[in-house]
């Protein structure tokens, strides 16, 4: 969904990335997503290392209309490389201020074993983990935007 223009608060962001990996804990993939905290609806995700080029990347997924608001991210570095700071704040977990996507990260654990740190199941091939990734994103996007109306 479109961001409300009338209300600064709906371009706020939440991001976090969560571990995971393919085929063998080796293989690690690291999910990073931003959500939205208004409509808790994910507006950019990019799967990679935990570095700075991926934390661009997420960046540069996110549309340019929630590219203007404010992020909040915990205290990981690449975030403060890349998000402008005048729209960026790093938080601690007790402050409550990225709990949403910190759900929705649990959330995605819970429903699909492939993202569980210790597991029988998991992805064999890198498209097959973005794919099933997506699935989740388009069903728990879609969720919200019924729940919204």
């Amino acid at each position: 969904m479109a961001p409300d223009p009338d209300d600064a608060t709906s371009t706020t962001l939440e991001l976090d990335e969560l571990w995971s990996f393919v085929l063998k804990k080796a293989k690690e993939v690291w999910v990073w997503i931003a959500l939205c905290r208004k409509t808790r609806q994910v507006v950019a995700y990019a799967l990679g290392d935990r570095s700075k080029q991926t934390c661009q990347r997420l960046w540069e997924a996110i549309p340019s209309a929630y590219r203007q608001g404010h992020c909040f991210t915990d205290f990981w570095v690449a975030y403060k490389a890349v998000i402008p700071d005048e729209q960026h704040t790093a938080v601690g977990k007790e402050t409550g201020e990225t709990a949403h996507v910190e759900r929705w990260n649990n959330t995605l654990r819970q429903r699909l074993a492939r993202f569980v740190r210790m597991t029988l199941s998991f992805s064999k091939s890198g498209w097959m983990h973005e794919a099933c990734l997506l699935l989740f994103l388009h069903r728990s996007n879609k969720e919200r935007a019924i729940l919204l109306k």
